[in-house]
């Protein structure tokens, strides 16, 4: 028997929670015909309905009648705010499809975008030159790997900073000064000339992106909400594969006309300038707007925190993604420079340009970013009708399948067509990219509004501490090692046996610690390498992508088990935290 058969006792409580949880639907609908008011729903919000125990497992949760909860579904999805018909203007404020979306918010959404496109564009400029970089400074592929690394890192570690302020500031403004820092540090960063000043304000650009990435998702967040918010961000965050093979291009192109890798650094600057002007045009929406929670009030930091730590979903989520941007940090960095060692070791290819390899890589990834991101928002909104819990399953997916491809990616370049190379690395790309807007939109529903800022900065920090902050440099100083090893010990070469792996070891602890110890220790002139020593100590440290991907769909897969309680959990605390707020007001 359907519940809603069973206790016709109160009125349907018509909240953005409601659309998202099968159970409160159910609960809801059971007494529309009474005339209670909110507060007595509110009330009896930690009532459970006769025959349903007090616990929010995902099997108890779902009503039984299939067929009445997908009509409730249709009947509330055509009000924009969560079915209330007595709220005015939310058929505009909040639009469930395209044509419903305002010249407002098309336009915030439009300069978000454009903005984390040149934000990506600027991150991986450096890596379309990098060959360049690396002979101007004499330095090797660890220092050249550490180039990444101390952006990553100053990012990382501001962004907890700027998601408690944009938690509880102007976010414009907030974003506004951000991009105006990190356009006028990459401008002044290419006019270095020595490697610690270069790699100084490399680290500040680091400061300028993070107040950028932490807030924008969140704006978007209180814009729209469901199958329209997921379109959204995937619009968003197609901008970073996109942005990314647009660094490579533009990075190796002005640098080849110019005959300056310096000048590839002089781009992005000016299209920050117009950047900051856009974002100061862009209304700052109330948070929880879209979600019917008006007049929220941040809690403190700590709460915040201790939430966060505490939200299974959010945490292992978060793991999968750090596999994520480790494996993205590694390749984007490190692929072009790979390949083309690996063609250039084939017969006829001994006159391979550096900066046709990486146009080509760009164009591999725009492509792929064209693809998966899209493909990843569709499949979730089309499979969620079926499978609630389907977004970390398809995340999990594509790092499976990804995982395959990057190890086929790894063995080719040296021996094979180089479309068939390519070929595998967008595969691997189009895969990986299923997870990015996946990933924000799990973020977005299983945390509530006030906490959506401290949250991406947490996300931040995580994934980039033991994702892509430590990747290149990872594999650049495991490559170093195993040059090394394979310089002193020629018959080696392609033949990694177990005892040598001993001394490969002892190699790359020796490296790290050199760096570690200064900077200006390992500014040293890259010894004379043959291209197959090079091609094989970047083979044999990338080949760990493989292994980390894995070890991401599982993380992936545990999410699973938890996302759905955690989903509703979210919701309904949002909305109560609105109903307390309101009723302190009106006793007030």
């Amino acid at each position: 028997m359907s519940l809603k058969h069973q206790k016709p006792s109160y009125q349907p409580l018509p909240t953005a929670a409601a659309m998202d949880n099968p159970a409160m639907v159910e609960s809801s609908s059971s007494g529309s015909s009474n005339g209670s008011s909110r507060e007595d729903v509110a009330n009896q919000a930690n009532l459970s309905p006769i025959g349903l125990p007090q616990t929010y497992s995902s099997q108890q949760l779902m009503p039984s009648d299939s067929d009445s909860m997908e009509e409730e579904r249709q009947r509330l999805r055509p009000n924009q705010y969560g079915g209330d018909p007595n709220i005015p203007g939310l058929q505009s404020a909040v639009p469930t499809r395209f044509a419903a979306v305002g010249r407002s918010q098309w336009f915030t959404v439009t300069v978000l975008c454009f903005v984390n496109l040149i934000n990506y564009m600027d991150r991986f400029t450096i890596a379309g030159v990098l060959p360049d970089v690396s002979k101007d400074f004499n330095i090797g592929n660890d220092s050249a790997g550490l180039l990444q690394t101390v952006f990553v890192i100053s990012y990382m570690v501001c962004a907890p900073i700027f998601g408690y302020l944009g938690d509880r500031y102007s976010r414009p403004w907030i974003m506004a000064v951000g991009v105006g820092l990190w356009s006028t540090t990459t401008l002044l960063g290419s006019y270095m000339q020595h490697f610690g000043w270069f790699i100084t304000f490399r680290a500040l650009v680091g400061i300028g992106e993070a107040s950028y990435s932490t807030i924008a998702p969140t704006i978007i967040s209180d814009l729209f909400i469901h199958d329209m918010r997921s379109r959204m961000l995937a619009l968003f965050y197609f901008a970073i594969p996109v942005g990314s093979g647009l660094g490579y291009i533009v990075g190796s192109k002005t640098a080849h006309l110019a005959n300056n890798w310096r000048w590839a650094l002089r781009v992005t600057p000016i299209l920050g300038v117009v950047a900051v002007l856009l974002i100061m045009l862009i209304k700052d929406p109330e948070r929880g707007q879209s979600e019917g929670s008006h007049h929220l009030e941040a809690t403190t930091y700590k709460q915040d925190i201790k939430a966060l730590l505490k939200n299974r979903s959010f945490m292992l989520s978060t793991g999968g993604f750090t596999c994520v941007a480790f494996v993205a940090g590694a390749l984007a960095w490190w692929g072009p420079s790979f390949i083309y060692l690996g063609l250039k070791m084939q017969p006829g290819n001994e006159n391979l340009v550096q900066d046709d390899i990486s146009y080509k890589f760009g164009i591999v990834a725009m492509l792929a970013g064209l693809i998966g991101v899209p493909m990843g928002s569709i499949l979730a909104q089309r499979l969620r009708g079926h499978y609630e819990n389907c977004d970390p399953y398809i995340c999990a997916g594509g790092l499976f399948v990804s995982a395959p491809m990057v190890f086929a990616a790894l063995m080719v370049p040296q021996s094979s067509p180089e479309m068939l190379c390519f070929f595998f690395v967008f595969v691997a790309q189009v895969a990986l990219n299923l997870c990015w807007s996946i990933v924000a939109d799990i973020l977005l529903y299983v945390v509530v509004p006030t906490r959506r800022s401290t949250a991406e900065a947490f996300q931040i920090l995580i994934s980039h501490a033991l994702g892509d902050a430590g990747s290149p440099y990872l594999v650049g100083a495991i490559s170093e090692a195993i040059m090394k090893h394979l310089h002193k010990n020629p018959s080696d070469s392609g033949l990694m046996e177990m005892q040598s792996m001993s001394q490969v070891a002892e190699n790359a602890t020796a490296v790290i610690s050199t760096t570690a110890t200064g900077i200006i220790d390992s500014m040293k002139a890259a010894a004379d390498y043959t291209d197959a020593e090079k091609f094989e100590g970047l083979q044999y440290a990338l080949f760990s992508t493989s292994f980390v991907e894995v070890l991401g769909g599982i993380f992936f897969m545990i999410t699973a088990c938890f996302i759905i309680k955690d989903k509703f959990e979210a919701s309904r605390g949002s909305q109560e935290a609105s109903t307390a707020q309101q009723q302190q007001r009106a006793i007030a």
